[in-house]
């Protein structure tokens, strides 16, 4: 898809006038909002949520799959009633993977010149922080999927921001201990140079020292390289017991294949924080292999609701959700659950209802119940800790298996430590 917008709703049903939402508490707490909550006429305009997330470049596959859980979410929201009885519309631009100016210029034109009600993005963590400040200066309630830099609910944090995917440090101290513990101390990192792999790198150096390992050396590497054996060739140098890869899309793909090529994974252990479906799927067999934490995975055969939500997405895609479908669901929902319960459209009233706000479990589909920290507005929610399969046994899909869930609320830094201080408007 190239950079044209390009609205994707679903079909108007007319109906015979609006009805009342059930009360606040009812309202989060089960998806029906009310039985059912009837769209009104087609006159009505509809809500408007812009999307600004990457359909081209190297994070290509990561966009699309948050967008198809988008659709999904709106799809399932508009049968129920859509948000106050007015049909949802997705309205899509591409960021593009790396140019953070285009997407500046995106989300200026989807609140200025498209007139959305509320925005979501974006995959990359530079542009999450750089829509953040256009959202907050737009007073337009804004959710990130996937930019996981802790700046974003940290230092660089708005009231009008919010986030689902986990932050660097949130994964470094659920991952730390596992990988220090099963695999060795001494730990070599290559991350991709920009926020998302800084992010990534300063969570697990921190929560590995604290956990009795060490950090050997380290490497960045610009986005979108292809050549990976210089960087290798000084990994090995170093003598880790692991090497650990911090790469996502495709960079994420071409440095995991390469280290292998090179017969690293016979000499040391390689490894990671956060791991993605597409970067298994993206990998040949021989390379599919170490220990990673999923932030969600599609097999939970206890967890309910989890196997209608794959059932649906594989229906769309032939494919298993990813974790990346489940982020762009979750913003979603998290929006109409928060304007429904709130009864407005107004980014104060909305941004306070989501506050403190537990995912339902139809939502949520995971154990335990995620929420929106009130005091830094990051999702708080349970992550998978496991290792890599070449081939699926019961599933042709199922590439990982999950050896624990941590839940993040036990090991996340406090509000205070994130350096986050919301500042609404009076």
């Amino acid at each position: 898809m190239g950079s044209h917008s390009k609205t994707s709703g679903m079909a108007k049903t007319s109906g015979m006038g609006r009805r009342t939402l059930l009360k606040a508490g009812a309202a989060v707490g089960a998806i029906q909002f009310a039985s059912p909550f009837i769209i009104s006429a087609r006159g009505d305009e509809p809500i408007k949520i812009g999307v600004d997330n990457p359909l081209t470049g190297i994070y290509t596959a990561l966009g699309k799959n948050e967008n198809t859980g988008m659709e999904l979410a709106a799809s399932q929201i508009n049968a129920k009633g859509g948000i106050l009885g007015r049909e949802i519309k997705l309205v899509v631009e591409d960021s593009t993977s790396d140019k953070t100016d285009v997407a500046v210029q995106k989300a200026r034109k989807l609140i200025q010149s498209d007139n959305v009600n509320f925005l979501i993005g974006n995959v990359n963590s530079s542009h999450a922080i750089a829509i953040a400040q256009v959202a907050a200066e737009l007073k337009t309630v804004h959710i990130v999927p996937g930019g996981h830099a802790d700046a974003v609910t940290g230092s660089s944090c708005h009231w009008t921001t919010f986030r689902i995917c986990n932050t660097g440090a949130m994964q470094g101290n659920a991952m730390a201990g596992p990988l220090v513990k099963a695999l060795g101390k001494k730990i070599y990192i290559i991350a991709q140079d920009y926020a998302f792999g800084h992010a990534l790198h300063d969570g697990l150096a921190k929560a590995a020292a604290k956990a009795g390992g060490t950090i050997v050396g380290e490497e960045f590497f610009p986005l979108g390289t292809t050549d990976y054996s210089a960087v290798l060739i000084k990994a090995r140098a170093a003598n880790p017991d692991i090497l650990v890869d911090l790469a996502a899309g495709d960079d994420g793909i071409n440095s995991i294949k390469q280290a292998v090529q090179f017969g690293l994974d016979k000499q040391l252990h390689i490894a990671g924080m956060q791991q993605e479906l597409e970067v298994i799927e993206g990998l040949p067999l021989e390379a599919r292999i170490g220990t990673w934490m999923f932030e969600w995975y599609w097999k939970q055969p206890n967890v309910p609701h989890v196997a209608e939500f794959v059932a649906a997405i594989r229906k769309v895609t032939n494919k298993v959700p990813t974790a990346r479908t489940w982020f762009g669901y979750a913003s979603v929902w998290s929006l109409a659950l928060a304007a429904n319960q709130a009864k407005t459209l107004d980014a104060v009233k909305v941004a306070h209802t989501l506050e403190g706000m537990k995912l339902p479990p139809e939502v949520a589909l995971m154990p335990g119940a995620p929420f929106f920290r009130a005091e830094d507005h990051q999702l708080v929610p349970s992550v998978f800790v496991g290792h890599e399969q070449a081939k699926g046994i019961d599933d042709p899909e199922d590439l990982f298996v999950v050896d624990q869930v941590v839940n993040v609320a036990d090991v996340m830094p406090t509000p205070a430590e994130t350096g986050c201080k919301l500042d609404f408007p009076a």
